[in-house]
């Protein structure tokens, strides 16, 4: 039930169990309203325009709109829009990703309902909240500590497109990009063109061969 003062929150994450769960959660724990739960990134930017949330529970790998590209849309128009990441994804490359496109929060799946809950209000209250392994990874970024083959080798490929590509180098086709990345096969289409444009070369093969030259095999 809403109550006066409730931080007004937007969920999105394309498994529909989680959605589920993770939705009911929120709407249990004390001063949070789920105003909508949606399972892609572009009906997440279209929930955010017709509810004007406080918070945006988002994961990262989400179809037609992935999370890190929901972020940077929603926050051009919403800057004061807290969003939350709430992700099985704990690499580097997503983390800083999400963290540049404007995530004021980052947990890792498997955090339970008091911890999101938490971190949402905190978010809300413009708090920035990162889980444990996360926040280890910031500081040994920033120490100089640890930078990914991937990123070393071709810094100007996305997060994204890199995992693309690594997958480019060990032989997988497009559907099965497609479902291990838990993306549209059109939308794989669309990275391969930008992998292929950024590194300058003519076709997949190359491509991976260029990938498997720098290690990533």
């Amino acid at each position: 039930m809403t109550t006066v003062g409730s931080v007004r929150v937007v969920v999105a994450d394309d498994h529909p169990m989680y959605l589920y769960g993770l939705t009911a959660i929120l709407q249990q724990a004390d001063g949070v309203d789920v105003v909508a739960s949606v399972g892609d990134g572009a009906a997440l930017v279209r929930a955010v325009t017709e509810h004007a949330p406080d918070v945006v529970v988002t994961d990262l790998s989400m179809p037609d709109l992935d999370g890190v590209a929901a972020t940077r849309r929603l926050l051009e128009s919403r800057p004061d829009l807290g969003v939350l990441v709430l992700t099985m994804h704990e690499d580097d490359e997503h983390v800083f990703a999400a963290l540049r496109a404007g995530a004021r929060g980052y947990l890792v799946k498997g955090a339970d309902g008091d911890e999101i809950a938490r971190a949402v209000h905190a978010v809300a209250g413009g708090d920035a909240v990162y889980g444990g392994s996360v926040a280890r990874r910031i500081v040994a970024f920033y120490s100089g500590a640890t930078e990914s083959p991937a990123a070393r080798a071709f810094p100007d490929l996305t997060p994204r497109e890199r995992e693309v590509l690594e997958l480019l180098a060990v032989g997988c086709r497009n559907h099965e990009i497609a479902r291990r990345l838990g993306m549209s096969e059109k939308t794989v289409r669309n990275h391969v063109s930008q992998v292929l444009a950024k590194l300058q070369v003519p076709d997949r093969t190359a491509a991976a061969l260029r990938a498997r030259e720098a290690g990533l095999a």
